[in-house]
């Protein structure tokens, strides 16, 4: 079965918040997995929650962005734009090792990549208008785990940041589908 995902765009005074993933050092948007009997939107509030301390209203959605060969059975992530109303900057142990916000044209190069997409059509101001499939192919067994994963991350010799960019981080494909009547990228 497919994963459903949200990922939120933070946006304050032209910045955006990122944080930093604990096990591969890369920077990304706040978001994770949609839990059991959880609405998308009340899936965003909480991962930026958990992920950033700050307490969050969506303004907007940008799209969904589809991984259909991604760990096998694919992924789909919802991406909203947001503004913080309250909270404080914390991490989340064993998630995040740094949170922090960037100017939107001074987006760190170790992010994940199909993040940088999605950073594009949330200053763009897409709303509500893109239905992407990303065309990256699962690199290693469909049946692997993330515990797996990591163990061959350790024992890669590696950093954590040079496994993932040398063993799951592909070429991103992108394929936009437009919904009449609404924004689109050029």
């Amino acid at each position: 079965m497919a994963n459903l995902g949200v990922n939120i765009a933070i946006i304050v005074e032209d910045k955006i918040l990122l944080t930093k993933r604990e096990d591969f050092e890369v920077w990304c948007l706040p978001g994770g997995e949609v839990d059991p009997n959880e609405s998308i939107a009340q899936a965003a509030v909480r991962e930026a929650w958990e992920e950033t301390g700050l307490e969050v209203r969506l303004n907007r959605l940008v799209g969904i962005y589809s991984k259909p060969q991604w760990m096998g059975s694919g992924t789909h992530n919802v991406l909203f734009v947001a503004e913080p109303l309250g909270g404080d900057l914390r991490l989340c142990p064993g998630e995040t090792i740094e949170v922090s916000y960037f100017p939107l044209d001074e987006i760190p190069t170790d992010i994940l990549p199909w993040h940088q997409q999605m950073i594009r059509d949330a200053r763009a101001g897409i709303g509500g208008s893109v239905a992407q499939r990303q065309e990256i192919e699962w690199p290693l067994s469909p049946n692997v785990s993330r515990q797996e994963i990591y163990a061959q991350r350790d024992r890669s010799g590696l950093s954590r940041q040079q496994f993932f960019f040398q063993t799951l981080a592909p070429s991103l494909v992108t394929e936009t589908v437009e919904v009449p009547g609404q924004k689109v990228r050029e």
